[in-house]
């Protein structure tokens, strides 16, 4: 018999190769995994709500995995914790219904992109931010943004994963531009995101931003799905998983 725990991940992912287990075993999943056979002294599979690629951080990453020993929620933050690199913790767990998927049960997901808008990137800012040392204008990244809001074909905002997607029909909610001081973050409240979709947003927002590309475009190529002319992906440590909505 077996239980169901829910986790909530933070992490930072400049030492991962993303989350998805790989053959060299340093991904996100595989050092969870690792923490739960040393506790349990069994294999299992952890679960996530989301793939992010190499370099991408979370806030609250969610994740599911199914358990032989009842422990008490706490117990397991610390357990866990113990054998974690720093750089991963479990922030918070509990007991769920066996009907819970992180991945299957979501509702909505929140990401933000941060950029570092000046000539000098701080040191604290390293693999934190895209560092974009030449100015950009926070009000044509915001008018540029709202083509994004509603539900499209994002095809043209997405790259292949090595498989076709079932569908490359998204809704997103809210596209939200913020600037404080040199900071400027976008954040993306979305029904899901395709493989790189958010990064290469950003990119087409940054290329209206610095006048490389007119915001027309990208109207053009929500509605043709074609690519266009060339993309440009953000950097992947400008990105956070923020929260999982279910």
């Amino acid at each position: 018999m077996s239980r169901r725990l829910k986790l909530i991940i933070a992490y930072d992912g400049a030492p991962f190769a993303g989350w998805q287990s790989q053959s060299h075993r340093n991904t996100v999943q595989d050092h969870l995994e690792r923490a739960f056979e040393r506790v349990t002294g069994t294999l299992v599979r952890v679960h996530g709500a989301g793939r992010t690629d190499a370099g991408v951080h979370a806030l609250a990453q969610c994740a599911h995995v199914d358990v032989s020993k009842f422990f008490p929620a706490g117990r397991w933050i610390k357990a866990l914790n113990a054998l974690l690199p720093c750089a991963l913790r479990v922030l918070r767990c509990r007991y769920v219904s066996q009907d819970f998927h992180a991945r299957v049960s979501a509702q909505a997901k929140i990401y933000r992109y941060r950029i570092w808008n000046a000539p000098i990137l701080p040191p604290f800012e390293y693999r934190r931010a895209w560092h974009i040392a030449h100015a950009i204008d926070s009000k044509i990244l915001q008018s540029a943004a709202k083509h994004f809001v509603g539900t499209h074909d994002f095809a043209a905002f997405a790259a292949n994963r090595g498989k076709p997607e079932s569908s490359t029909i998204r809704t997103i909610n809210s596209v939200r531009v913020h600037q404080k001081g040199s900071c400027v973050t976008i954040e993306f409240d979305g029904d899901g995101f395709l493989y790189k979709m958010v990064r290469l947003i950003v990119g087409a927002l940054v290329k209206c931003a610095v006048g490389k590309m007119r915001s027309e475009e990208i109207t053009s190529r929500l509605d043709s799905g074609q690519i266009g002319s060339a993309r440009l992906a953000a950097p992947a440590e400008g990105l956070y998983l923020v929260r999982v909505r279910y």
